[in-house]
């Protein structure tokens, strides 16, 4: 069973997109609620909105399977991100809106949480982990990108609209400071779209776990505001008027990240 897809690149940066997928196995698809097998908090059409990646030489990782079976982006022993806030789990019982993924009774137990990550938690980490590895062998560096977004509006987990370019950088630790300037001067300068710097969302545990700036692994991750390039609603259709206006601010960014590991001392191209 393939449960992630890797397109290695020809440069040191890596895009994970651990939320597109919709994927559910039918053994599990017979057990959801109608709320839960609708997939609503997919990152929706992501590897769509990043297919330029590749144009730069970016690798991209993503997944088959949808974050309802496991979410790729929560620690595998469940450790809540934020500490003393609404937080979903590494096997999700309740969707973004607060509905029931999963039938009365059919939610997942710790021994199949514990087998769930088995199957699809650790070889999309392995993978990761080995690839973040080779490139940094083969360029003397590695830099992550993770591609998230989410409703401009989920009360769950803020209040009012979210700003349209949310980068996290676990408060400055997972990436070097020279780097996230870099970052936030591009996210900055994109008007009319607002950004701000470890706001609600500081990155995940990819980039928590991944950061490592001391080792010359450096990660970022950007949570978009779903409204500036799809419809939020049912069946969130992608809307390319809007996103061929965001994309270029997109490619800025990962061309940012490019062009600061250029400059590193030990970069091999």
């Amino acid at each position: 069973m393939t449960v992630f897809a890797l397109t290695p690149g020809s440069t040191p940066l890596l895009v994970s997109m651990p939320h597109t997928a919709t994927g559910i196995p039918a053994d599990l698809a017979k057990r959801m609620s109608e709320h839960g097998r609708a997939n609503p908090d997919t990152d929706w059409h992501v590897d769509r909105l990043y297919g330029f990646a590749a144009e730069l030489g970016a690798g991209t990782i993503r997944p088959a399977y949808s974050r309802y079976v496991i979410d790729l982006n929560r620690a595998p022993d469940g450790q809540a991100l934020y500490a003393g806030a609404n937080n979903t789990e590494l096997c999700p019982t309740s969707t973004f809106a607060e509905k029931p993924i999963w039938l009365p009774g059919e939610e997942p137990k710790q021994e199949e949480i514990a087998a769930r990550c088995e199957t699809y938690w650790k070889p999309y980490h392995e993978a990761l982990r080995a690839e973040l590895g080779r490139l940094k062998e083969r360029h003397g560096l590695a830099v992550l990108f993770d591609a998230h977004s989410i409703r401009s509006q989920v009360p769950r987990f803020f209040q009012g609209r979210l700003p349209d370019l949310n980068v996290g950088s676990a408060g400055g630790v997972s990436a070097s400071p020279a780097l996230i300037e870099r970052i936030m001067a591009v996210a900055s300068a994109a008007k009319p779209y607002s950004a701000v710097l470890d706001g609600r969302f500081k990155g995940g545990y990819i980039t928590r776990a991944y950061g490592r700036p001391h080792e010359s692994m450096h990660a970022i991750q950007l949570e978009l505001a779903q409204l500036n390039y799809m419809i939020e609603d049912p069946p969130f259709e992608y809307r390319p008027d809007l996103a061929e206006r965001l994309q270029p601010v997109l490619r800025r960014m990962l061309q940012a990240m490019l062009d600061w590991a250029r400059t590193q001392p030990g970069f091999r191209p």
